[in-house]
């Protein structure tokens, strides 16, 4: 039984003491934020700043991501957003009335991670009913970005926060 218990030193379920945590955290937003709409932000920006052929490869990316997302949530909506829901009650109970840590560090991934997701389902219905394109689809994929961000600070401040108080009271030092 030395390896069960190797494996679970290496692999803590104590998730807000955990480096792995937070690391994963740090590469979900980083990720999350750079790719807007599919559309890398370098691309983004360069396609502003140059035009020609970035311009139409960052409105070909999302165009082409715009007509996937939307393509699965018509597709599959309803049974996506009652999946969420099941999965979403069940880290609730089990963060709340449980005190679960590794679902309440899996709710604080998953909650603004599905804000992000709402918030660009909207942005590709915007782009699809009002045609967007060049500069003023660059603009809305900026703007978009911007709140991605916005969402990306607020989470980690609470999440951060929140882990320091599980730390302090119930972790290592309680």
């Amino acid at each position: 039984m030395d390896w069960y218990r190797t494996i679970f030193e290496v692999i803590d379920m104590r998730s807000f003491s955990n480096l792995w945590f937070w690391i994963g955290l740090a590469v979900m937003w980083s990720t999350v934020s750079h790719f807007v709409v599919g559309v890398p932000h370098d691309l983004i920006r360069r396609a502003e700043r140059e035009g020609g052929t970035a311009l139409a490869d960052a409105e070909a990316l999302a165009q082409i991501y715009t007509r996937r997302i939307l393509f699965i949530a018509r597709q599959g909506g309803i049974f996506l957003v009652t999946f969420a829901c099941f999965v979403n009650a069940g880290l609730v109970t089990l963060a709340v009335f449980y005190q679960m840590e590794f679902a309440q560090a899996v709710l604080c991934l998953f909650i603004p991670l599905q804000i992000v997701s709402l918030m660009t389902l909207r942005v590709c219905r915007i782009i699809e009913t009002d045609g967007l394109e060049g500069l003023r689809l660059m603009s809305r994929l900026r703007r978009h970005r911007v709140l991605v961000q916005v969402i990306g600070m607020f989470s980690l401040f609470f999440t951060s926060m929140f882990g320091m108080y599980q730390n302090l009271t119930l972790g290592v030092f309680g």
